[in-house]
């Protein structure tokens, strides 16, 4: 084996190990990729998914009321008859309207 020889081994094993690397790097950008488009994709079917959100704002606003109920119960039992007032006369004007039509 000769002087040249011996350059041209390196030079291979150069090319060869820089291929490896680029290799290993477009894997490992595609596996980025991959997990940025499942994180993506992740975050679209819970702004989506109407079940859920309508959940999570249930949920939001019932701590939000039970907060409200400690820090002032005057005014949450005052909110609580209104709105039972205002369900209740809803709902008798629709009978009426629906007993009144037949």
């Amino acid at each position: 084996m000769t002087a040249t020889d011996a350059g041209k081994v390196r030079g291979r094993d150069a090319k060869t190990r820089q291929r490896n690397l680029t290799r290993l790097e477009a894997r490992a950008n595609s596996e980025r990729a991959r997990k940025a488009f499942a994180g993506t994709l992740d975050a679209l079917e819970d702004k989506l998914n109407v079940p859920k959100q309508v959940r999570a704002k249930t949920q939001r606003a019932k701590v939000e009321f039970r907060r409200f109920a400690k820090e002032q119960p005057g005014a949450a039992i005052a909110t609580g008859v209104t709105v039972a007032a205002v369900v209740g006369v809803t709902v008798w004007l629709i009978v009426r309207a629906v007993v009144s039509d037949t």
